[in-house]
């Protein structure tokens, strides 16, 4: 993982709250030296993603459970999108465990 994980970061339009948390997860994975592909889209997407991991607000979460999902595909809900505490608190170790 010499580039680091793909993260897509997914709310309802795939413009406001996703790109609000990937603004933040920039400032986290960066204080941390953490290289990572962030990308942002819509719940709408998420059944054809290609990526290493999935952060998302808890609100999505029945939306997101509603698509057959790649199992090797790591999600991270998040109460608070943009709590730079809680997303180094929850995305942090889901990054460390895709590491080889």
């Amino acid at each position: 993982m010499a580039q680091g994980p793909i993260i897509y970061f997914i709310c309802g339009a795939g413009l406001g709250s996703s790109l609000a948390c990937q603004m933040e997860t920039e400032e986290v994975l960066a204080s941390h030296k953490i290289r990572a592909k962030l990308e942002h889209e819509s719940v709408s997407s998420v059944a054809g993603l290609r990526t290493d991991l999935i952060v998302s607000a808890e609100s999505f979460r029945p939306q997101i459970e509603k698509y057959e999902i790649d199992p090797s595909i790591a999600i991270v809900y998040l109460h608070n999108i943009v709590d730079k505490n809680e997303i180094a608190e929850k995305l942090l170790p889901a990054i460390a465990g895709r590491e080889v």
